[in-house]
């Protein structure tokens, strides 16, 4: 005990009050409603001899307690509301509501053509333009779509994997033309393919060209654009395809692993671009099993990094992640109900330690969120933030005897997962043969055979039912003129734009995609004489062509 205590002492001594020096913490003082103070941390009060080894002090390995040594008493996590629909006219109007009512950082959520590498105006684009997110098929789109965002003092997240590279072009362009200097843009690409095998579907090319273009952004990036997040390797869609918690990390962690291991392979040197990644994990309903999830993943990750790949930094080793509530959790039926689910998945992100969080709205299971959904899903983290208490002390839950077991048993059945995608050769071959894929389906299915018999309760579905469940809110649709409106912006764009320079730079791209040159300054080159995002594609695709399954399930 004694130890511990003097651990704590030299936590305190050479970890926080440094800490706070830099960056103070957000009260001086921190106590209940009941006058109680409140310390920063609190540690066992018996002996607990793995105490050091499984959980240490918030800031340090293995950052079972967080990855900054004051957390939210410092400063809340980033507080972003996903949105995007229609025209970037619409979707920058949404946005500049939301930094209003107090959100504060951007997370883009692009349209189908836009996620797969196609203009607006191809065929494959019909019917789907600006619904499930922003069309974004030029550098003019961008331009609009961030108009009167300071980049150099909003971070802008965007949920984009296959064509991200593209995406990250444009918004550096726009940075330049902003007078942001590269190294103050802030944010995140999630540039995340693997998971888009194994659970989302919005790949393009196969996976090796696609490791390539991601590898060409984190050397580009860690070079010039050093605060940037290259990566935002997600979790989030292997849960929302059916996923149990401890494949969420498992499956996660191991594309992780595969990503870091592409950059070293590439040339790139660990502690050169491990802080720049990031992680995204769902929230789902089980609220004591999410909070050990999150711990569990961070002691994880820190072992990888530190004893697997050799790092040295302890930046490297730090595993922080955004969070979004459980979208599948959501119900069209009594929808009002979801504000409920999301305010518990929410605490229980926060209680976990999640770096930034996107709280879904009321209605998303019918149609993309009302302006008012998405400012009740705001004050939802408002109130968690200003309200509770809950960010007012590190890691509170620590010591439950029920926490720590759950955060045990979380890291010792994923690393069961991960030792065996290991003998299969790695990720890549995991997911060639299926493997994944087929242990997410068989969890998906038991759940729902649960669902259906009876043993796991969905309220509102299969128990207290009511006989009218009309949903008794309005909900958003979106203008199909849209889609024409864009067709027509791209037939001008391509009509006044220096058509033999766009050729000229489609074939220098042919001709740099078969070489090993990084690809990101040409990329950004392109995107500036208003090549647009299918052109690119599709230039790309002649070379690599596009990704088919070879697996049967």
């Amino acid at each position: 005990m004694n130890d511990i205590k003097k651990d704590k002492e030299r936590w305190e001594r050479e970890t926080l009050h440094p800490f706070i020096a830099k960056h103070p913490e957000r009260r001086p003082h921190f106590e209940t409603t009941s006058g109680i103070p409140i310390d920063p941390i609190y540690i066992p009060q018996d002996p607990d001899p793995d105490y050091n080894e499984k959980l240490g002090f918030p800031g340090e390995y293995p950052y079972t307690r967080g990855v900054q040594p004051t957390m939210y008493r410092g400063r809340l996590w980033t507080m972003r509301q996903y949105a995007g629909f229609g025209t970037a006219a619409e979707s920058n109007a949404r946005y500049k509501y939301l930094l209003s009512q107090g959100q504060t950082g951007l997370s883009i959520a692009f349209d189908l053509p836009t996620q797969i590498g196609y203009d607006a105006d191809h065929p494959m684009a019909m019917g789907e333009v600006g619904k499930v997110g922003v069309s974004v098929p030029s550098l003019t789109d961008m331009a609009i779509l961030l108009d009167g965002i300071p980049l150099d003092k909003v971070s802008i997240s965007m949920t984009i994997n296959a064509p991200a590279a593209i995406l990250l072009a444009m918004v550096i362009a726009i940075a330049k033309r902003q007078g942001v200097p590269l190294n103050q843009l802030r944010g995140t690409i999630q540039n995340d393919i693997l998971k888009e095998y194994i659970a989302r579907g919005t790949y393009i090319f196969p996976p090796r060209p696609s490791m390539r273009l991601i590898t060409d952004v984190f050397e580009f990036c860690s070079r010039e654009v050093p605060r940037w997040n290259t990566i935002s390797i997600s979790g989030y869609h292997i849960r929302e395809a059916g996923s149990t918690a401890v494949q969420e990390i498992a499956f996660t962690l191991a594309n992780g692993i595969t990503y870091v291991q592409a950059a070293i392979d590439a040339g790139l040197d660990v502690d050169q671009f491990a802080r720049q990644l990031s992680f995204f994990f769902n929230a789902h309903n089980n609220f004591l099993e999410e909070i050990a999830k999150f711990r569990a993943a961070r002691r994880i990750w820190a072992h990888i990094m530190r004893e697997r790949f050799g790092a040295k930094n302890p930046a490297s080793w730090r595993l922080r992640f955004h969070t979004q509530t459980a979208g599948s959790t959501l119900t069209a039926q009594q929808p009002e109900n979801n504000v409920v689910r999301v305010a518990l998945q929410a605490l229980a992100a926060v209680l976990g330690g999640t770096q930034s969080l996107h709280t879904n709205g009321r209605d998303e299971a019918l149609a993309l969120p009302t302006a008012e959904s998405a400012r009740i899903a705001l004050r939802t983290q408002q109130i968690i933030a200003y309200e509770s208490g809950v960010a007012d002390t590190i890691d509170p839950l620590a010591g439950s005897y029920y926490i720590e077991y759950l955060t045990d048993e979380l890291e010792k059945r994923a690393l069961a997962y991960i030792e065996t995608i290991d003998q299969m050769g790695g990720m890549l071959n995991a997911i060639e043969s299926g493997y994944v894929q087929s242990e997410i389906q068989e969890a998906a299915y038991r759940f729902q055979q649960a669902v259906e018999q009876g043993e796991e309760i969905i309220v509102g579905v299969n128990q207290f039912t009511e006989e009218d469940d009309e949903p008794g809110i309005e909900i958003m649709r979106i203008d199909p003129a849209i889609e024409e409106a864009q067709r027509q912006h791209l037939a001008t764009l391509r009509a006044n734009r220096d058509n033999s320079k766009v050729a000229e730079l489609r074939t220098q791209l042919a001709q740099v995609a078969q070489t090993d040159e990084n690809l990101m300054p040409l990329l950004i080159t392109c995107v500036e004489n208003d090549v647009t995002l299918g052109e690119i594609c599709a230039t790309l695709r002649d070379i690599w062509g596009e990704y088919r399954p070879s697996y049967e399930l």
